[in-house]
């Protein structure tokens, strides 16, 4: 779908649809609800009188226009924003995604919409009409491309069209419009690979991707051959692909600002199966084990989305990829690695797999010396015991990455929460045989997953996202945001970075 910014007056304006919102204590009716309710001759005002329009949150209401030619829309979305006070970038994004639905389940091509937020909701033009894009193109995503019967009966909204009638505001609407969409088609990027079945998505994939998207978007992308993985001691990678069938892969892509003066480093798990090796994994839910690769995908998401926004900050993404696959050739329970950096690792379960991989990319990236270092990974399913799935985990060695990460995951919807990282969680993963092990068994599974990659940072400033509870939706997750489908990858972790880095730089 595409978006697009007219200076038209809401009334004058000829759609199919046209979405105007509603404050649930709207009173009276302001904004481009008044507008709309004047040529309707009041009928908005009496629907709200009756308690049809209550302005609930995510609440449409649909209006048909019979004969008042005072509007030239067929009919009225009013969609509902809940109280005005502390209404949010993150209420427009759910109001846009649920018009946009609503614009598809009523199969019109095309339909026009007012700014949600924008005045009376206290947002920025600019700022609205981002979480606007984001939200009505994410909202209308789909994994179709195996769906022969999707492809040849469903229905696509081509057009929608913000309309404004203040000329002063349209150069900051467009703009915001304008980022939304680049980072809501930098997460749908994310989606697809995430997504992806591990038959085709690979580790080669994953990598032959990245290379386009460099090329396409113009950051640099550079992929490690096996001989150079070898020669760089990534043993961490090469443990855990000693099962599989296909080759690793390991790949570093740069996007360079001008006048930066400080760089960040996004990190990556790229599992793109996990069976569990041979600590194999139950059979019933590991299909969804396709999503072990949403960290990696998160990167290569977020590489596009810097390039494209031109961040102001260098950022070095970096992933690591395989599948983990048991075989004769697997690494075993009791077998001890050295990773990259020297730090040698008892494997005590081939299961906790995503932090051996990590070890080798996050060291390599503390090597390039970053100001900043962010790792993403579908890590521990305790950390699902301990959030859910509406929050990821965050950890970290630095308060005011912390804070700065926290304020991104408000503005962004994909929340975070911090848990503690105390030196006696160390202890969980002392060895008797080599330095750590990989797993310090149930109790805080996911501070002790944690601990073991802070041995890797080499003391950077460095925060850890486990994303376990938040990347995909199949399972058990109650109410989605309306820019979230069922039973697909969220593409967490683009969006989140962006606001990141535009908060850290501004820091």
């Amino acid at each position: 779908m595409e978006i697009h910014v007219e200076q038209r007056s809401l009334a004058e304006f000829a759609t199919p649809l046209l979405v105007v919102g509603l404050f649930e204590d709207a009173d009276p009716l302001g904004g481009g609800a008044a507008a709309v309710d004047e040529a309707l001759g009041g009928l908005l005002s009496r629907l709200r009188e009756s308690g049809e329009l209550r302005g609930k949150a995510g609440e449409i209401v649909v209006v048909h226009n019979s004969g008042y030619h005072a509007l030239q829309a067929e009919r009225v979305a009013v969609v509902g924003l809940g109280p005005r006070s502390g209404f949010t970038v993150e209420g427009a994004r759910r109001a846009a995604a649920a018009a946009a639905r609503k614009a598809r389940d009523l199969r019109v091509a095309s339909y026009a919409t007012a700014l949600h937020g924008a005045g009376a909701g206290g947002l920025e033009p600019e700022a609205a009409a981002e979480a606007l894009a984001e939200g009505s193109l994410l909202a209308l995503y789909a994994y179709d491309q195996f769906k022969h019967e999707r492809v040849a009966n469903g229905h696509e909204v081509a057009r929608a069209t913000v309309i404004e009638r203040d000329a002063a505001r349209l150069d900051a609407i467009r703009a915001g419009v304008a980022s939304g969409t680049v980072m809501a088609e930098a997460t749908m990027t994310a989606r697809d690979l995430a997504q992806g079945p591990a038959n085709i998505v690979n580790a080669t994939f994953l990598a032959q991707q990245a290379s386009e998207l460099a090329e396409r978007f113009g950051f640099e992308c550079e992929v490690f051959s096996l001989d150079r993985i070898r020669d760089m001691r990534f043993y961490g990678l090469l443990a855990v692909n000693q099962g599989s069938a296909n080759p690793p892969s390991f790949v570093v892509m740069r996007y360079r600002a001008p006048d930066a003066q400080r760089t960040l480093a996004v990190v990556g798990k790229g599992i793109t199966f996990d069976s569990g090796g041979i600590s194999i994994k139950p059979a019933e839910n590991m299909h969804h084990m396709r999503h072990d690769k949403s960290g990696a995908a998160a990167v290569i998401g977020f590489m596009q989305a810097a390039t494209a926004l031109k961040l102001p900050v260098n950022v070095m993404g970096v992933f690591a990829a395989t599948d983990n696959m048991p075989s004769g050739s697997a690494y075993r329970p009791g077998d001890v690695i050295q990773p990259r950096g020297g730090t040698t690792v008892e494997i005590i379960n081939t299961d906790a797999e995503g932090r051996v991989i990590l070890s080798d990319a996050l060291c390599y990236a503390a090597e390039q010396e970053p100001d900043a270092i962010v790792d993403l990974a579908t890590l521990t399913g305790a950390c699902v015991i301990a959030l859910g799935h509406h929050a990821s985990g965050l950890f970290g060695n630095d308060e005011d990455l912390i804070e700065t990460m926290l304020a991104a995951g408000n503005l962004s919807g994909e929340r975070v929460w911090p848990l503690p990282l105390w030196p006696e969680y160390d202890e969980q993963i002392k060895s008797s045989i080599a330095d750590i092990k990989n797993t310090g068994g149930r109790p805080a599974g996911a501070i002790t997953a944690a601990w073991f990659l802070a041995h890797f940072v080499k003391g950077r400033p460095w925060l850890h996202l486990d994303i376990a509870g938040t990347a995909w939706t199949e399972g058990a997750w109650g109410e989605l945001p309306p820019y979230l489908a069922k039973d697909t990858a969220t593409g967490v972790g683009v969006r989140l970075l962006v606001h990141f880095a535009r908060l850290w730089a501004a820091s």
